[in-house]
């Protein structure tokens, strides 16, 4: 790997870190506002909608000027919404506007892979990449978990500076502080992103012109055979992720009695498994093999499902471990298959814009179920058991797609920039 490589790893992990840290202390500091049930999830919510939104401009964004210098601005754009909260404007709102960095944020960090690296480096590159953003969405948990606990708040309220009055007066305000800190630490290490070279120029910047071309990518990587599966099956992957957080939180209160704080900390095996599966698949999954990991995808709905069954920390580790090992090994191959299909038709930011558009319609969707499950008031049981077999549900109708594909013609020629059709340039 080139050295560019694991500076933009670094500054993926510092900046993800942050995002999902700020979300542990976003939820602390809605129920010290004693806010609805609801709005819990709906955090998550208001951060993926700009994913969504802005789909058809990020994309154009992110190929405009060096990926680099995307990166650091909208890095800047975290750190701005992070500091919101510190100034009295509700966790909604100061979160969306986190969002809206992290839409932008996306395509540069994703789509700069495919300029730096050959076709042939893809899928170790995301087994590295994928291992440390997935690892630090759940050790972001548990760092957030970490400082609004007990102790480690008590110890940062108590650190004052001389004749300065910070405003800081809660844990969760304590923890945003520190926070910031990190997402200062990702926008310095996005000054020493390489420049990959690759021309910047934009074909137009008109709304109405960007609108069309993001709908026409949209239908070319959907009507492309491989474009299909590995988006079909991403989209489900992080709908089920972004879900998953909020399940563990109230499966640990209900079977395992945690708190808020001891909850996150359990998230943390999830991450030791997901570096794990991703390390595995780099090692022993090629490009051309990514699709003969779909079954895993089902298997990990199934173990989900298992979860009802757990009552003791020990088991509770144990589970947590499997399914990060089965979502680290399945997601890796495909986000590779995808980004390398995605390059080859329409270029990497509008390709990677266009998979955050789909996976963020499927977090929105997931999420909207599960505040509706909360707000009906069924068992955190109930939920998991609809959740496991909806995941294992959809993954058999995209294996049962593949085959269809394959049933129709020979596929392996579409793994290989080099024999691949040409990009697509304009609707």
């Amino acid at each position: 790997m080139q050295a560019g490589f694991y500076t933009i790893m670094a500054a993926q992990f510092f900046s993800s870190l942050a995002d999902n840290a700020l979300l542990v202390a976003a939820i602390q500091m809605l129920r010290d506002l004693e806010s609805p049930a609801w709005m819990t999830p709906s955090l998550k919510q208001v951060f993926v909608i700009s994913y969504v939104l802005l789909a058809p401009v990020v994309g154009a964004f992110a190929d405009s000027m060096p990926k680099g210098r995307v990166m650091l601005i909208t890095n800047t754009i975290k750190f701005c919404g992070c500091s919101l909260m510190l100034f009295t404007v509700h966790p909604l709102a100061a979160y969306a506007l986190v969002g809206l960095g992290a839409a932008a944020y996306s395509p540069a960090k994703y789509g700069i892979l495919t300029e730096l690296l050959p076709a042939r480096q893809l899928v170790v590159a995301n087994g590295w990449i994928e291992g440390t953003t997935v690892a630090s969405i759940i050790l972001g948990v548990v760092l957030g978990g970490l400082l609004i606990s007990g102790p480690v708040a008590s110890w940062l309220l108590a650190f004052d500076l001389p004749r300065i009055e910070t405003g800081v007066d809660s844990p969760p305000e304590a923890a945003i502080a520190i926070i910031m800190g990190c997402y200062a630490i990702a926008a310095l290490i996005n000054w020493y992103i390489p420049d990959t070279g690759v021309d910047h120029r934009v074909a137009s910047k008109n709304p109405v012109y960007l609108i069309r071309a993001f709908g026409h990518c949209c239908a070319l990587l959907w009507r492309d055979k491989l474009g299909q599966i590995s988006l079909a099956t991403t989209t489900l992957f992080w709908g089920a992720g972004a879900t998953l957080q909020f399940i563990v939180i109230d499966w640990a209160a209900t079977h395992l009695c945690y708190n808020l704080s001891r909850a996150s900390y359990l998230q943390g095996f999830v991450a030791i498994g997901i570096a794990l599966g991703a390390a595995a698949a780099a090692w022993l999954i090629s490009l051309r093999n990514a699709v003969n990991v779909l079954f895993l995808g089902a298997l990990m709905g199934i173990l989900v499902i298992g979860m009802i069954a757990v009552n003791t920390l020990t088991w509770a580790l144990i589970i947590m471990t499997l399914i990060g090992f089965l979502a680290g090994f399945f997601v890796v191959p495909m986000n590779a298959l995808l980004q390398h299909r995605g390059h080859v038709l329409m270029g990497a930011g509008h390709s990677i814009a266009v998979q955050n558009f789909n996976e963020n319609i499927g977090v929105l969707v997931m999420l909207a179920l599960y505040a509706l499950i909360v707000h009906l008031g069924l068992s955190t049981n109930a939920a998991i058991i609809m959740f496991g077999l909806f995941v294992a549900g959809a993954m058999g109708l995209v294996m049962w797609r593949h085959r269809y594909n394959l049933a129709a013609g020979d596929l392996m020629h579409l793994v290989g920039g080099e024999r691949a059709e040409p990009k697509a340039g304009h609707p």
